[in-house]
């Protein structure tokens, strides 16, 4: 790998002995993993995989992207070192949680598997594209409570003030951690990137802090070496707020923060610097601060209401009351004419862009109510009522978007289609075959 020099020189200085094994490192293979997902009602068997020592659903190992497991969210691709933040942030089921720069949704499924679609997770990407990825892994995951939001985090911190117990910040960074993993990474950096991008750290911790409940925990990480970013950024956080820096628990190859990087604060030593020389998995830093603020949360004034038509709500019941069982979600809101559940403790989203307030449960049509793919991904078998086996050739024609054929016996009306034990959406039968109702936008070939 053909680093900048300017890069080298600067970690010769700061490592010492150790920069030549650090540079060799970078030219070594990347190590990939992946997560089960205990939201689903039938975890895949334990793989044959070697187990993450660190994280409770983390294996090494690489992910067929086209596979009956990933489309159904069963699984979950995530490099090994970023697996640790979701470890490090402990959110229980109940907590109110933030995951301010989420895409592509790693973090945002890794806390959701310890919620237990319990309490509030609001997660956020500022970049567009990026954020439909989001509310693709969101929806594939089954994760039933989450906001997905595609904002500034200036705009944010007028809506939810002092509002999280714990938000995840996952920042923004020049990247020196990924040169090995994506060398594209390498062609941005120069020796002025870091401090341009702890700038914009700041930019957004600042109002981070804002959305934070007294008492509440942010998460701080990156995918970078730079002290500039990393120790100096979580100094900074220190000295401008009143924060404590909470020690993280570190397993064979987690080295401590370095102080003498920063202002020589021995507490920094209390963060996580993952290296690849060190650590089977790409470059990393995590840090978790504690607020000091004994304050108290912030009243919301104008909550989220429901804005359902007796029609509408009338479409949704009957489709509800025909085809599923112990799902009965109480607060229903219509964005144009698709449906979703809400948080009713949520402010009022108005301007806010939201790409998904809630669970998405159908489509409002004509004199009838279509279910969506993410609500089929998210039932379990004593939710749903028809529930339909297909063989994984028929699922092969389902992701493709065709048309499949089943025993002409079998009823007409709405299905939860499953393969190998997994949901993978909707069809409905009629007359002998199963109309296709999987996304147009998610359609794939499987070779």
């Amino acid at each position: 790998m053909q680093l900048p020099n300017d890069f080298k020189t600067k970690y010769q200085k700061l490592l010492g002995d150790d920069a030549e094994s650090f540079f060799a490192s970078l030219d070594k293979e990347t190590n990939p993993g992946f997560r089960i997902n205990p939201l689903k009602e039938y975890m895949p068997s334990e793989p044959d995989n070697e187990s993450i020592e660190y994280c409770q659903y983390g294996y090494y190992g690489d992910v067929n992207g086209k596979s009956v497991e990933h489309q159904s969210g069963a699984i979950y691709s995530q490099e090994p070192s970023a697996m640790y933040v979701g470890e490090v942030a402990d959110i229980k089921p109940g907590d109110y949680v933030l995951d301010l720069c989420a895409a592509p949704g790693g973090k945002t499924t890794h806390v959701a598997s310890y919620m237990d679609n319990q309490g509030l997770l609001v997660t956020n990407e500022i970049d567009h594209k990026r954020a439909k990825v989001l509310v693709e892994n969101v929806e594939r995951f089954g994760i039933r409570n989450a906001l997905i939001l595609n904002e500034n985090p200036n705009n944010l911190a007028k809506h939810f003030p002092r509002f999280f117990d714990k938000i995840l910040i996952d920042a923004p960074c020049s990247g020196e951690g990924m040169f090995r993993k994506n060398n594209d990474a390498i062609q941005y950096w120069n020796a002025d990137y870091p401090s341009q991008c702890a700038t914009r750290q700041k930019e957004i911790i600042e109002q981070a802090v804002k959305m934070l409940k007294p008492g509440g925990k942010i998460i701080y990480s990156t995918c970078t070496f730079a002290p500039e970013e990393d120790e100096q950024i979580v100094e900074w956080m220190k000295d401008t707020y009143d924060f404590s820096i909470d020690p993280i628990k570190k397993y064979e190859g987690m080295l401590s923060g370095k102080p003498q990087w920063a202002d020589g604060n021995e507490e920094l030593a209390n963060t996580v610097r993952l290296f690849p020389n060190h650590f089977k998995g790409e470059g990393h830093f995590v840090s978790k601060l504690s607020s000091n603020d004994e304050g108290n949360a912030k009243k919301i004034k104008h909550r989220l209401k429901s804005n359902l038509s007796i029609d509408d709500k009338k479409l949704w019941n009957e489709f509800k009351e025909a085809n599923l069982n112990n799902f009965d979600p109480k607060h229903l809101i219509l964005f144009g004419d698709q449906l979703y559940t809400f948080d009713n403790t949520l402010p009022d989203l108005k301007g806010l862009k939201v790409m998904r307030p809630g669970l998405h449960l159908g489509t409002i049509k004509k004199k009838r109510f279509e279910p969506s793919y993410a609500l089929a991904l998210a039932l379990h078998s004593d939710e749903v009522v028809n529930r339909l086996e297909i063989s994984e050739d028929d699922w092969k024609q389902y992701v493709h978007g065709d048309v499949i054929n089943c025993d002409k016996d079998v009823k007409k009306g709405w299905y939860q289609l499953i393969c190998k034990n997994q949901p993978v959406g909707f069809g409905k039968v009629v007359n002998g075959t199963i109309k296709n109702f999987f996304p147009k936008g998610l359609r794939f070939n499987v070779d």
